[in-house]
């Protein structure tokens, strides 16, 4: 098997042909249109993983809300995740709602880079967010040893589209930023017409400026 090799944010999101628990499936094709959150997970019937396979599904119409659909993925078979899925639904009264990829050759940890090395066929935490044009736009590695935090891919999910819609910047935690709320930040001028237009702005109410290079906003 080939080492794994990382994608880079911007790229497009490899097109391939999947087997999940709801079928067959086409990435990036199948979800033009909308974004999804693509997460592997290192193996089934593991308790970090249902952990988090729990709170994926009790925030999943959250993503839809977000247009955004959800997809996991690990390296076991499929008939291991219908068998998981009906585990977690029998004892935490949880129904699994998005599709679970069966990787069993690796085919899609290695194109995406989540294998590591020093832990075997198992895959990381990786979580890819990819945009309606099928761009990719972030991606979160985690330890097989952490759960992931659902709250914060939801958290940077919202911030990429509001960022995208407006044309701006999205600060630490946004938007609950503790010094600037719930604002999002201008792009900093590149030129002096510009600094001199923002000054403006913010002579007028229509931004707030902690300096020229700095500027801040409600939407």
């Amino acid at each position: 098997m080939e080492p794994a090799k990382l994608p880079l944010l911007g790229d497009a999101f490899p097109k391939m042909q999947v087997t999940t628990t709801h079928g067959v499936k086409t990435l990036p094709d199948d979800y033009k249109g909308k974004w999804f959150v693509l997460f592997s997970h290192p193996g089934d019937f593991t308790p970090v993983c249902t952990t988090e396979f729990v709170a994926f599904s009790k925030k999943n119409e959250a993503f839809k809300a977000l247009n955004t659909e959800l997809i996991g993925l690990s390296v076991d078979q499929v008939f291991s995740h219908i068998k998981w899925i009906e585990w977690i639904n029998e004892n935490t009264d949880t129904t699994i709602p998005f599709p679970v990829i069966a990787d069993e050759l690796g085919i899609v940890a290695t194109t995406l880079g989540m294998l590591h090395q020093g832990k075997g066929t198992n895959t990381v935490r990786a979580v890819f967010i990819v945009d309606p044009e099928g761009v990719l736009r972030l991606m979160m590695y985690y330890p097989q040893e952490i759960g992931r935090s659902v709250d914060e891919v939801l958290r940077a999910l919202n911030a990429l589209q509001v960022t995208d819609a407006n044309g701006v910047a999205a600060p630490e935690n946004y938007p609950n930023n503790a010094w600037l709320g719930s604002d999002v930040i201008v792009p900093p001028a590149n030129t002096e017409a510009l600094k001199a237009q923002r000054l403006a702005d913010a002579a007028a109410g229509k931004i707030t400026c902690k300096d020229w290079w700095l500027c801040h906003k409600k939407l």
